[in-house]
This record gives C-alpha cells, structure tokens and sequence, in this order.
C-alpha cells in the first residue's frame, strides 16, 4: 500500500475566512507533503515501505533507533486525520448517537465544545487535540508533537493541529480563535460520527484490543 500525499477533501479555498487558501496550500502541499516524503524515504530504507502508516507508526513507535520514521509517519497519519476532521459549513452540532454519547459524557454540547477548546488552547507547544473513544467512553486528550493516540489503544473520532504553521498566517499567536473559529464553523461532525460507529464495530469484533479502524483520507480505510 503507497505511502502518498492525500488530496484534501474540498478545494483549497472552501475553508475561507476560518482558515485562508494560503494557509492550505503551505500546511498541505509543503508541511504535509515534507512529512509523507519523508516517511517514504525512510520506510524504504528499512523495508517498511510497503506498509500503510497504522502498521508503520505501531512498529516503530517507543523505538529509539527509528524515532524519525515513527515522528514523520505519525505526522502524515495526522494530517491526513485532521483535513478529514474539517469541512465547509461544518460547526453546529453533532446529531444523533454521537451528540447522544457527547451529552453523556461531558453533559452537554456547550460543555464539551468548552472542554475541546481549553485543551486545544492550552496544549504546551506544538502538539494536538483530540476527541477519541477510549474503552467506550469518549475523552478529550491532547498529544505533543508526533503523538498519535493511535499508539495509545484510543480511536480518534476527530483532531484540531495546535502546531503553529496550522493557523499562524491567519491568526499569528491568537490560537484562541483560531480554535474557536474551528468549533464553531469548520470541524466535520460527519466524519467523527462514522469514526465512531467504526470504533464500535471494532470494539464488538473478537481481538479487537481498543484498534478499531478510523478514516484519514489516506488509502488506509477510506470512508
């Protein structure tokens, strides 16, 4: 399975003015494309090529001597989960089972949106925020860096990227409201649905473990 660049889910510009054409076309075509480039040169060199990022961020991950290639398949696997995690005329509410679990388990939408955003806002540095089911419950986690809940038995329903080549042309050192801006208009709450039913069919499946598929966009479980 390639290891390749995704195309993003919408034309460059459909974010406007939450997250600018610019933006995009540096986030995606440079930073994003450096991380998949990397990955690949990296995997070849130790016959991993030929693996979709899951597998490659699992079999390298806690392994000093292939910290790079975990760091650059990590980063392409998030990226790739983070253009999905967004879309035009997104915001609003959930519906359905998700807005049911969301009520649930953090009281109410209004709550959790609070929750998403102070975490989001207050990871240290560069890193990510996330919305994940873990062990039947959804949490909102954030990782730093490269870190992936994936490598933490979680399934990731949704992310915001809090590292600043994400939002710093069009909001500089305000990440206060580019989060806010993402919340309120642009995170796909469609794509976080589907995650979730995939998490629980692979909850129900005999040795699941807690990996339960999620769709990035990549030819790794597509829709």
């Amino acid at each position: 399975m390639q290891i390749a660049l995704p195309q993003l889910p919408y034309p460059y510009e459909a974010l406007e003015p939450f997250i600018s054409r610019r933006t995009l076309e540096i986030h995606h075509g440079k930073h994003h494309k450096a991380y998949v480039d990397k990955t690949k040169d990296l995997a070849t060199k130790v016959r991993l090529a030929d693996q979709p990022l899951e597998a490659i961020i699992r079999q390298t991950a806690g392994q000093e001597v292939h910290r790079a290639l975990f760091n650059n398949a990590a980063q392409a696997w998030n990226h790739a989960f983070y253009w999905r995690s967004l879309r035009p005329q997104g915001g609003s509410k959930p519906e359905g089972e998700l807005a049911d679990r969301i009520a649930a388990d953090f009281g109410s939408h209004e709550a959790f949106a609070s929750e998403l955003a102070a975490a989001a806002t207050g990871q240290f540095g560069s890193g990510w925020a996330w919305l994940v089911s873990d062990r039947d419950k959804l949490r909102i986690t954030t990782t730093s860096n490269a870190d992936t809940p994936l490598i933490h038995g979680q399934a990731p329903l949704l992310t915001i990227d809090v590292w600043e080549h994400a939002y710093y042309l069009d909001y500089q050192n305000r990440r206060p409201d580019y989060v806010a801006a993402l919340i309120e208009h642009v995170l796909n709450w469609d794509f976080a649905a589907k995650n979730l039913s995939r998490a629980r069919a692979g909850a129900e499946s005999p040795g699941a473990a807690g990996r339960a598929p999620v769709s990035t966009g990549t030819s790794l479980h597509l829709r």
